[in-house]
């Protein structure tokens, strides 16, 4: 005989509904990894505020200024550090709160439940924590799994930014689900200066980009992704790299383009792995010797930095086809360069190289040379020994550049030379022998062999005026010669048979 189940009493009935009622009324439940990440962001948060304060109390007062003065600087700083770490506290906060409250609500109706044996009335409060726990995934809203298990910012509405608590909750997930690329550009919150201490987490991960946003500085925990092969945090403000950076031994594309870095940590070298490294438009005065340990790199930029000189290990990266050294401070080059025989492009725009080492004329691959707007006054002979070259910036070195390599010719692949601005006023005669020339330039410069009016005419148009002036040139040397001899023959000849009849 089946138990017959009592109908709640008007006031129970009234009592399950008002707690129904209440329990609706708060917000959506927090998932598990939501609950991990926003313990993620506290812990990130508290480790950064440490670091920033200990950074404060060592800074050391200025001259001249009262040290009471300087102790109100001191606490200003403190509180609004104090402050900001309060603010990107907050959501994290209330998230745990948030799921406390859910926690005591979950004892609250199994108390109800054991008080009130009416199943349907219970049924629909544990009905409706179901479907909290369904709702609940808030990262659908804002993170797109890939198939090839990536998670990337395609998948969300353009303007929208990612706060310190959505991008701790996004590498939980993607830890979870083995995520291989994470693509966040452009999508973090302009006050994220610091990624999560659980980006550690992400053991799987192969590519990751955080460029163009405002990272200052990167969790000791990234040594973790053990995984990774490309990384790309240009445009940003990243400071300094820690040491534990250099344990990413995997590494082979780095872009650390536009931050504000004025050195590389002392164990660099041991990325040995590295093939593309960006160091562009950053703070570098000079790179460290231990550049030349990375023997696999094969394309090196470090444009628009306040470089003085480069060390002469940079001879030792034995791979490199693309050297890049574009507005910075260069007065020369090591002769060690000599020594990167698989060296393709190499620019120098905007330095002040003042001339060429004698060993460019070894790298027997070089296919394109810049030093535009430098102070190079001459070009070495041996230069031409290059004979892969076919691009030539000489432009712009304004009254230094006087002449060309009479060797120049030598030069049979040369497809465009640029001489603008210069104080060249004669080609070498073996100008003559650049066949494959295609482009000329040599705007203000005085040249008069060959004229103005043959320049305009182009590349090829020079090199056949040079053919024939050369041959000109010798054909007019060689009759002088001849003339020369039978004359003196004729004088000769008269002068002894003078003597005879004398």
């Amino acid at each position: 005989m089946a138990t017959q189940i009592k109908k709640p009493s008007p006031a129970c009935a009234k009592i399950i509904e008002e707690i129904t009622k209440i329990y609706k009324s708060l917000p959506t439940r927090p998932s598990i990894v939501e609950v991990e990440a926003a313990n993620s962001v506290l812990k990130s948060v508290e480790t950064e505020e440490e670091i920033k304060l200990e950074e404060i109390s060592k800074k050391v007062e200025p001259q001249d200024v009262p040290i009471e003065l300087y102790s109100v600087l001191q606490q200003v700083r403190k509180s609004i550090v104090l402050f900001q770490s309060q603010e990107q506290k907050k959501e994290s906060i209330q998230l745990i709160e948030l799921e406390k409250t859910y926690q005591n609500f979950d004892e609250l109706i199994q108390k109800a439940s054991e008080l009130v044996s009416v199943e349907d009335s219970i049924g629909e409060i544990e009905e409706k924590v179901v479907f909290s726990d369904e709702k609940s995934d808030s990262l659908k809203g804002f993170v797109a799994i890939s198939e090839n298990t990536g998670v990337s910012s395609s998948g969300i509405k353009h303007a929208e930014k990612y706060s310190y608590l959505k991008v701790a909750a996004l590498i939980e997930n993607a830890a979870k689900t083995g995520a291989k690329v994470i693509d966040l550009h452009n999508k973090l919150m302009d006050k994220i200066e610091w990624l999560p201490m659980s980006l550690g987490k992400l053991v799987k991960v192969t590519e990751l980009n955080f460029s163009d946003n405002q990272i200052m500085a990167l969790p000791t925990t990234i040594s973790n992704l053990k995984s990774l092969t490309k990384l790309d945090l240009h445009s940003n403000q990243i400071i300094n790299l820690p040491d534990s950076f250099c344990e990413l031994l995997n590494l082979t594309d780095l872009d650390l383009h536009a931050n504000r870095l004025k050195s590389l940590p002392s164990s660099f070298g041991n990325l040995i792995n590295l093939i593309n490294l960006d160091l562009g438009s950053n703070r570098f005065t000079h790179l460290p010797d231990l550049v030349g340990n990375l023997t696999s790199l094969k394309r090196l930029n470090v444009e628009t930095n306040e470089l003085e000189e480069l060390p002469y290990t940079i001879g030792f990266c034995s791979s490199l086809v693309e050297l890049r050294l574009d507005f910075n401070k260069l007065k020369a080059l090591p002769e060690t360069v000599g020594m990167l025989e698989h060296l393709e492009i190499l620019t120098l725009h905007i330095n002040r190289i003042k001339g060429l080492p004698t060993t460019m004329g070894n790298l027997s691959r070089l296919r394109e040379l810049d030093v535009s707007f430098n102070e190079v006054a001459i070009v070495p002979e041996t230069f031409c020994f290059a004979t892969k070259l076919e691009k030539l910036n000489l432009a712009n070195n304004f009254a230094d550049l006087r002449t060309l390599p009479r060797s120049i010719g030598n030069l049979e692949n040369l497809e465009e030379i640029d001489i603008s601005n210069s104080q060249i006023r004669m080609l070498p005669d073996s100008f003559r022998l650049l066949s494959k020339l295609k482009t000329f330039r040599a705007d203000e410069t005085p040249l008069e062999v060959p004229p103005r009016q043959i320049i305009k005419l182009g590349a090829q148009a020079v090199v056949e005026y040079m053919a024939d002036f050369v041959a000109k040139n010798e054909f007019q040397s060689q009759r002088p010669k001849k003339r020369r001899g039978l004359f003196v023959g004729v004088a000769l000849c008269f002068g002894s048979e003078r003597k005879r009849r004398i």
